[in-house]
């Protein structure tokens, strides 16, 4: 690799501290580099083109900010973890320049990961249907209000469920560790190709969480609520109301994540985070 660019949380004394280390190996071995706040990393369509590869210098929500921006394009992307827990990312801050070393000398894998297509389609017409993209989940919740919501949940053309409940997580299969898993849900090993659906706080449903293929719609419907959001990757909030809809199927194009030659598999990685088993 002979161009990377690195996307950073600035609001991080430590992720600015690496962007200035990253940007100085560049420059001493001879490699193009570019640095931009993680939420500006998709402002230019051009400089992400040429890029090689996106380094990402913070936690799970600068990588999910960074995700964004190469959705569209075949840049593939490192996260290197500065924040407290980063699932997303591969490598902890301390080895950068050997990473970097690995990045330009083509010492690593390649791996697609799934990311989510969300339709929001408004009742009866009453406003422009919307879409968007996700890496972890799209999940319908409530808002501000205690009350419980009736949700509908359509798998293709079946019904699965009408959940009285506190919300509804639709997952990728790398999103399965985050809020899917705290609301009950699988962990999903993060390569294959399917939806996680996953009630909150569900009353009096046997389905706790249901896996689907990724030749089907999960379709959210709100049937009853007070006070109802979609909320995309934790990042993005979509106000509902009754009679809309969610629709949420695995999108053709994966993001591509890096893994370098060495950084750990996936369920060690889990083990080491999560503490989910002993040592």
């Amino acid at each position: 690799m002979k161009r990377i660019g690195f996307a950073y949380n600035p609001t991080s004394e430590m992720a600015v501290e690496l962007r200035e280390r990253a940007l100085g190996w560049c420059a001493q071995h001879g490699v193009e580099a570019w640095a931009r706040p993680s939420e500006e990393a998709h402002e230019d369509p051009a400089e992400l083109a040429s890029t090689e590869a996106v380094v990402v210098l913070g936690g799970d929500g600068t990588f999910l900010r960074a995700a964004q921006a190469v959705a569209d394009t075949a840049t593939p992307i490192l996260g290197i973890n500065v924040g407290k827990v980063g699932f997303l990312s591969k490598v902890e801050h301390r080895a950068l320049e050997n990473v970097l070393a690995q990045l330009t000398a083509g010492d690593f894998e390649l791996e697609p990961r799934l990311m989510l297509d969300i339709a929001v389609v408004p009742r009866d017409g009453r406003a422009a249907r919307s879409t968007h993209i996700a890496l972890n989940e799209a999940a319908v919740v409530r808002g501000g209000h205690a009350q419980v919501m009736h949700l509908a949940v359509d798998v293709g053309d079946s019904r699965v469920a009408t959940y009285i409940c506190d919300g509804v997580v639709v997952a990728s299969p790398t999103g399965s560790t985050g809020y899917s898993f705290s609301a009950g849900g699988p962990i999903v090993e993060p390569t294959s190709r399917s939806l996680v659906v996953t009630p909150i706080a569900a009353y009096l449903t046997p389905l706790r969480s249901s896996v689907v293929g990724p030749q089907d719609t999960v379709t959210v419907t709100v049937e009853a609520a007070y006070d109802c959001l979609l909320s995309i990757d934790g990042r993005i909030d979509v106000a509902l109301e009754v009679g809309d809809q969610v629709e949420v199927l695995a999108r053709e194009r994966p993001i591509i994540f890096i893994q370098p030659r060495g950084a750990l598999p996936f369920w060690d990685l889990l083990r080491q985070k999560a503490t989910l088993l002993p040592d």
